[in-house]
């Protein structure tokens, strides 16, 4: 047989040599391989390296912190330019962190009020006092002159109007996976649930449970609020009575019928809602 091809045919294998296609599939499956195991070792690096890149990324017991430190921040902004009074944590679940997955959103806040009624201009020095990195700044909107700034690792801080000569901060997280879930810092009663008890039985008044709320300052030490509600209040008396030549007086900020705010340590709000008064003593950041 002569060694020509016909025309229209490859020439055949050798038997010790593997056909073109089976060797490409070799090395498709051998890249294969290496790109799973690169991957897999990048996701190692990345998981324990890594700080996350989304707030999905991050569950809720490990933002609660980052929230309560932008609390004793935002104290720490308001200074002397107001009353503080930090408010109960809440925690809406039952968000979606995806289509496939449910989340709860945590949010904290302080209540401040001032003398006057230019919550604009307090917004805009507590933007001034936050750190550069906030990137902190106050704009109009429709309902009024709205602060918004970034406290870092997704957590969003917010001031708004709250009503005549009030203003309220707030730092929330969105919505996140749960994780072990949040726990408030934890604190006992001090001289502000003391200071509460007292006014609430010199308004004639029987207290209900006293509630403390915490967050940590930024240079150490903790910011305290006492909180309470009577369950009478009679109409005659005065908000301030309780309150009057007491040691650590301070400059009173408001002062009528239905509301009492006092610069002090600490620091006295209280507010008449109906036949009942809302009373918050508060231990502030120091500034």
């Amino acid at each position: 047989m002569s060694g020509a091809v016909q025309a229209g045919y490859a020439p055949p294998s050798r038997p010790d040599q593997p056909a073109p296609r089976r060797r490409r599939l070799r090395w498709l499956v051998a890249a294969t391989v290496a790109w799973a195991v690169l991957l897999a070792g990048l996701t190692w690096w990345s998981v324990r390296r890594d700080p996350p890149t989304v707030k999905e990324q991050r569950t809720l017991d490990q933002a609660g912190p980052v929230v309560d430190r932008a609390i004793g921040r935002l104290m720490v902004a308001v200074g002397g330019d107001g009353v503080p009074a930090l408010l109960p944590d809440r925690i809406e679940r039952g968000c979606r962190v995806t289509p496939l997955a449910d989340g709860a959103a945590l949010s904290r806040g302080v209540e401040v009020a001032i003398a006057g009624d230019d919550v604009r201009d307090l917004l805009a020095r507590v933007a001034g006092r936050l750190p550069a990195d906030w990137r902190a700044g106050v704009r109009v909107a429709a309902d009024g002159p709205v602060l918004r700034a970034d406290a870092g690792e997704f957590v969003a801080v917010e001031g708004r109007p709250a009503g005549p000569g009030r203003v309220r901060l707030t730092a929330a997280t969105g919505c996140r996976p749960v994780g072990a879930g949040y726990r408030p810092p934890a604190t006992t009663g001090g001289p502000e649930s003391a200071e509460v008890t007292r006014a609430v039985t010199g308004w004639g008044g029987a207290a209900g449970p006293v509630q403390v709320l915490a967050v940590p300052c930024p240079g150490g030490g903790t910011a305290r609020t006492a909180r309470a509600e009577t369950a009478f209040a009679p109409a005659g008396a005065s908000l301030a009575d309780p309150f009057r030549n007491r040691a650590g007086d301070g400059p009173v900020l408001r002062d009528s019928a239905d509301e009492y705010a006092r610069l002090s340590s600490p620091a006295v709000l209280a507010e008449r809602a109906g036949d009942r008064v809302r009373v918050a003593v508060t231990t502030p950041c120091p500034g």
